[in-house]
């Protein structure tokens, strides 16, 4: 049985859509942080909730590309797939940060 290689523009293709969510991600979550300075805490969820909706997408990306290399397809690993993954990776543990500060933030609110 031969093996399959994903082309190279497919493998773009997947780079850059996990790129374009985890970046819209990337940019509520700084927007949830400056909601949650100003105490708007409700406003700032919402944001951290559509950024995990993004974070989502991109997870799918990141798991087709997966589910393909599982199956045997071969990948050859472009650097901008690395910037990609890199890229996902850094915005979710963003997000799971922005999620305990908004704890906090809350946290403090109800002492003063």
């Amino acid at each position: 049985m031969e093996q399959q290689t994903m082309s190279q523009e497919d493998l773009q293709v997947v780079a850059f859509e996990i790129i374009v969510h985890s970046g819209d991600a990337r940019s509520l979550i700084h927007q949830a942080l400056s909601l949650m300075k100003q105490g708007e805490f409700s406003q700032a969820q919402c944001q951290l909730d559509e950024a995990n909706k993004n974070l989502l997408e991109a997870h799918k990306s990141q798991t087709s590309l997966l589910k393909d290399y599982a199956c045997g397809t071969v990948i050859n690993m472009e650097i901008i797939m690395v910037h990609a993954q890199d890229h996902l990776m850094s915005t979710m543990l963003l997000h799971e940060i922005a999620l305990e500060f908004l704890a906090l933030h809350q946290k403090i609110a109800e002492q003063v």
